[in-house]
């Protein structure tokens, strides 16, 4: 099996953006909690995003959602991150809190709401231009729910027709990154329910237009590290939102339920070069944190996504290769398991004491007051939560 001491000039350059609406409140459609020392600004937001990284070296950027992070200035709000020490990153666009988005945004029938939402996607693209951002994210809830409700075809004509209009308007270095969800809220039929229609729109508008990926929406059983595979064999794997389901897109702590998933999907990263310094694949938080703390929430989704990743890095792809060629079906399992079960905890916190950094994030963290200052400091105002 490969050494540890290799593999940690790759893990060195890893990064993990956070989603600045993991640090507001959330909750289900039954309830959103709140929490003491939740943000009530974009700059709070970005405050708690930056001591993720202050512990961990492994989330160098924030992504923004508009309007939830609309501020009068957003290069004041990119220096203001810069001086906390990180960037702004992707910028999330939400055509799904509108009225007139009931029956569809980008795909609406009617012109005008059409162009609402392509407008929104153009004033994103400034946000882009104001915070250095290089992508723009797109989900969409369009869909429908009942058989006949909609013409599912030529919404699919309108969605190329809008993305078209969006992806020219895109600088030189930006990107756009379709993202997509096999149900909810609709549920007859979503417009980018998979892969696959992702991949079809992405293609027709050119290079700077690639498939977004979230852990969690997917069908039960869906093999999901295939999907990375093919997309990273095709060019087209753009970015990565991770997080954990046990049932639908449960949003929650990457690696929570199913480890060994994301050690799949992360041995396909390596395998395929999304781990190198060319390498298109954007990695991306996408969590709403329900009852656990926010902060320590995203400091213990990096760890996970870092302790899989050094563990994917750990097998021994030559002896794989030769196993797999030989029709060794136990012999390529078993070495790729070897690598799973290997304990790196011990070399992961000897390595960030080496670097400056403490043998435990988590713990740290919850040691250096921080949490308790907030909660005593941010009394008063709107805390943030969905929908700001």
């Amino acid at each position: 099996m490969t050494s540890f001491d290799t593999i940690t000039p790759l893990l060195e350059k890893q990064a993990i953006e956070l989603p600045s609406w993991a640090f507001g409140n959330s909750g289900t459609r039954f309830k959103v909690f709140t929490t003491p020392g939740t943000p009530r600004t974009p700059e709070e937001k970005i405050a708690d995003a930056a001591k993720v990284h202050e512990f961990t070296a492994l989330a160098p950027k924030v992504a923004l959602h508009i309007p939830w992070d609309l501020v009068d200035d957003f290069s004041a709000l990119r220096r203001y991150a810069e001086d906390h020490g990180v960037a702004l990153g992707t910028i999330n666009s939400n055509t799904f809190q509108d009225e007139d988005y009931k029956f569809g945004s980008l795909t609406h029938s009617n012109p005008v709401i059409r162009q609402k939402a392509i407008d929104h996607h153009f004033a994103c693209i400034d946000v882009m231009h104001a915070t250095g951002s290089q992508d723009l994210k797109i989900w969409l809830a369009d869909g429908s729910n009942y058989p006949g409700q909609q013409d599912i075809r030529g919404r699919q004509d309108r969605l190329a027709d809008s993305l078209q209009q969006i992806y020219a308007r895109l600088g030189e270095e930006q990107r756009l990154v379709l993202e997509y969800k096999f149900f909810e809220p609709a549920f007859y039929h979503t417009d980018v329910p998979d892969w696959g229609t992702s991949y079809a729109q992405v293609a027709q508008l050119g290079d700077q237009a690639l498939v977004c990926l979230d852990t969690g929406h997917h069908a039960p059983g869906t093999n999901i590290e295939f999907i990375v595979a093919q997309l990273l064999r095709l060019g087209k794997l753009g970015s990565f939102d991770f997080n954990s389901r046990f049932y639908a897109d449960d949003d929650l702590i990457v690696g929570a339920a199913d480890p060994f998933q994301l050690f799949r999907i992360l041995y396909e990263v390596v395998r395929g070069g999304g781990l190198d310094d060319d390498s298109p694949v954007a990695f991306m938080l996408d969590q709403c944190h329900n009852v656990e703390d926010k902060i320590p929430g995203q400091i213990r989704s990096v760890l996970n996504v870092q302790e899989m990743t050094a563990r994917a890095l750990l097998v021994d792809r030559d002896a794989l290769t030769t196993a797999q060629e030989a029709g060794d079906v136990l012999g390529a399992n078993g070495i790729l398991m070897d690598a799973f079960y290997t304990d790196v905890r011990g070399p992961l916190a000897a390595w960030r004491e080496s670097r400056g950094l403490p043998a435990d994030p988590f713990g740290a963290y919850l040691a250096s007051g921080y949490q308790q200052r907030i909660a005593e400091e941010r009394v008063g105002g709107t805390q943030a939560s969905w929908g700001a």
